[in-house]
């Protein structure tokens, strides 16, 4: 089972498409983005937040029409997004947790999405997170041997190692790697795939990858 969670960043760099041809999936509406959910015809499974970036008309809307509605005050502990995405493993156990609109806009909440399955409470659920937007898919590996697949579109693909990392060995991609160490967080970004599927492996650490796209080409 996979669960979508909609947190409110800036609409035009989410993949409305996408969007909606997942809208008969588990939704998760983030504080504005469940308003947006609504706008798009989907009606989420639970909105969560603190809506403080919530018209009062939006809602009232949501009140008539979520069956879950959990409102938590902006003094808090956790961010709306921490919360989306622990309802999501806590209700539902899924197989993939995919986050929309958490890019873009404010750096300070980017990083805090970025890093968040990094953290002791869905450190569990790391390899089963993604963050999608217009130009960007993230996926977070632990050590292993892994095959990854080109994405449509996405001509980027960049290896960000999140915590020291030993052993990174890029084997086919465009620009190989073998058996890199790095002790603070880094980037080999730009590289690309040289077939359909590429791998890659890494002994320690937590590695992130990116595939992206360049839509001002």
């Amino acid at each position: 089972m996979r669960v979508n969670i909609m947190v409110g960043g800036p609409t035009d760099l989410i993949p409305k498409d996408q969007v909606l041809k997942r809208q008969n999936e588990t939704w998760i509406g983030v504080d504005h983005g469940a308003s947006l959910l609504m706008d798009w015809g989907i009606c989420p499974a639970a909105a969560i937040g603190d809506f403080d970036s919530t018209a009062r008309t939006e809602m009232d809307r949501l009140r008539e029409r979520v069956a879950e509605i959990r409102t938590f005050p902006p003094a808090k502990d956790f961010t709306d997004t921490q919360l989306g995405v622990a309802t999501a493993i806590r209700d539902y156990q899924p197989d993939q947790i995919d986050i929309w609109g958490a890019t873009g806009g404010r750096l300070d909440q980017l990083l805090a999405n970025l890093y968040l399955p990094l953290q002791e409470d869905f450190y569990s659920y790391l390899p089963k997170i993604r963050l999608i937007d217009n130009e960007n898919i993230v996926r977070y590996f632990l050590p292993g041997t892994y095959s990854i697949y080109e994405e449509p579109g996405l001509d980027y693909l960049a290896f960000v190692s999140l915590t020291p990392v030993r052993g990174l060995t890029l084997p086919d991609e465009k620009y190989p790697l073998v058996n890199w160490n790095g002790t603070i967080p880094f980037s080999w970004s730009s590289n690309r795939f040289t077939s359909i599927v590429n791998h890659f492996s890494f002994d320690r650490g937590i590695v992130a990858v990116i595939w992206s796209a360049d839509l001002h080409d």
